[in-house]
């Protein structure tokens, strides 16, 4: 049993690690593309990206997580059925995807609101659409035959290839913002290269129709529960598009990846939080551990929050050789990034109560709460961005991921009560509040005194230390630190 455990750390530890990397080596992109290209330039790629992501879900249409419920499973196929069926289905629809959106990319561009000179990024984005679907399958397969390693070495692959691609058209070849597709596509295409020997190794010419059949009525509901996840990530971006201009939707997105340091956040503590609430439900008194985890996240999460949302102007305006963490142009989204991090902590809250909703299988409503906050999301958009701009389109989010959160909690304490310590949760959240009053209220004319930021980060952490944590805690800390 041990070596069972020690395995599956293993592979968590290796998943989470290349996630992160390559999520940070993602966001290096972020200063490179904005002190390059215009915010109007810029925009135009996320507009491309947004809808990339959506479609994303329609070509595999739930047959991933179908995938990965039946491929152990032999009662209807043997292994290399159960790999062919549904990389032969993605396969076949997404060739036909592809096909009918490259010919009908000028009714596309205009429908998007992409200029004409521009309707041949279509192109692209159909074929990365489809390297990317018939990658997923093949991916999956490693992860159920525990080849972390591999998997991880391909993702990472796929991010440099990506990378150096990008510095090699900008720079050498002085290409536009197609070197972004150009190299996401080139990027794609070397990926499945190296996944042909897993390919053709579980390979079959045959489509067991019964297998199809048990996959697509499995794997069909996850679509509208990821396309709602999907529309709450990405929606703001054509929607803003739409109410402002093309330049906007660049400064807004430029800002918004700022948000990274809080999503790594959320997104190690969700690698870590999931195993670790399956593997220990059954314990005694495991509750009061739940309890306590929801008062740490909260607690950690906040003084990212606070630090970032205080420092952050003054890190973007170092110059390292002329050029900044993002460009000048793009400054002026800064004030959507306090916003964006509060999204992230309350979608970290979301992680959380999601513990009972998989330990009493409730999955049944995780389609019914996305839904709810993509709705949301959608009509706070329209509501808000006419009277506050980008601001409005950050605050859509925000309140989409409380709703998702709310919505997890209730199901949670519906069918797995857990008595939160709801006290020192409010007191957190009171210290939040505190400190954004004083900060708008008495310094948004003193960005660049950093004494007052100072202040009140060091405000903050006196509150905690008074209201939120108790002796142990404070004894605990104070051996960590000295």
């Amino acid at each position: 049993m041990f070596e069972k455990i020690k395995e599956l750390s293993k592979d968590t530890l290796i998943y989470g690690v290349s996630n992160i990397v390559g999520r940070l080596l993602n966001f290096l992109f972020i200063p490179f593309f904005t002190n390059v290209f215009n915010p109007s330039e810029y925009g135009y790629v996320f507009l491309i990206y947004s809808y990339i992501a959506i479609f994303n879900i329609v070509y595999i249409y739930g047959l991933d997580s179908a995938f990965l419920k039946y491929a152990a499973s032999r009662d209807l196929a043997d292994d290399k059925d159960n790999f062919s069926t549904p990389y032969l289905s993605v396969l076949i629809t997404s060739i036909l995807i592809s096909c009918l959106i490259i010919f009908f990319r000028n009714e596309i561009s205009v429908l998007i609101k992409l200029p004409s000179n521009y309707s041949y990024l279509i192109i692209y984005a159909s074929l990365i659409l489809f390297f990317d679907s018939n990658a997923n399958i093949p991916f999956l397969k490693l992860r159920l035959e525990r080849k972390a390693t591999l998997f991880s070495t391909l993702k990472m692959m796929n991010i440099f290839v990506n990378l150096i691609s990008n510095f090699i058209l900008i720079f050498y070849f002085k290409l536009g913002i197609e070197s972004i597709l150009i190299s996401n596509l080139l990027a794609a295409f070397i990926t499945i290269i190296f996944l042909f020997p897993t390919i053709i190794k579980n390979f079959r010419l045959n489509i067991n129709f019964l297998l199809l059949k048990r996959l697509l009525k499995f794997g069909l509901p996850y679509l509208p529960a990821g396309l709602a996840v999907m529309f709450i990530q990405v929606i703001d971006v054509p929607i803003l598009e739409k109410l402002t201009n093309v330049e906007t939707v660049g400064i807004y997105k430029a800002n918004y990846k700022l948000g990274i340091f809080m999503m790594l956040f959320v997104g190690m503590f969700q690698y870590a939080w999931q195993p670790f609430f399956l593997r220990n439900y059954k314990e005694q008194n495991i509750k009061e551990v739940f309890s306590k985890v929801l008062t740490y996240f909260c607690l950690v999460s906040s003084f990212l929050l606070i630090i970032i949302s205080l420092f952050i102007e003054n890190v973007i305006r170092i110059s390292f050789w002329g050029y900044h963490l993002i460009g000048e142009k793009y400054w002026a989204g800064i004030p959507i990034v306090p916003i964006i991090l509060l999204g992230y902590m309350f979608n970290g809250l979301y992680v959380v109560f999601s513990a009972g909703i998989y330990i009493e299988e409730k999955s049944i409503y995780a389609p019914v709460v996305t839904g709810f906050g993509a709705i949301i999301n959608v009509a706070a958009n329209f509501l808000l961005i006419p009277k506050l701009n980008i601001i409005g389109a950050a605050l859509a989010t925000l309140f989409s991921y409380i709703i998702m959160a709310l919505g997890y909690y209730l199901v949670t304490q519906k069918y797995y009560k857990i008595n939160y310590e709801y006290g020192r949760v409010i007191k957190i959240f009171i210290g939040i509040l505190l400190s954004a009053v004083i900060y708008y209220s008495f310094l948004l004319d003193r960005h660049s005194v950093l004494i007052w930021k100072i202040i009140v980060l060091l405000s903050y952490i006196i509150f905690i230390y008074n209201f939120v944590l108790d002796k142990e805690e404070i004894k605990f800390i104070k051996s960590r630190i000295f």
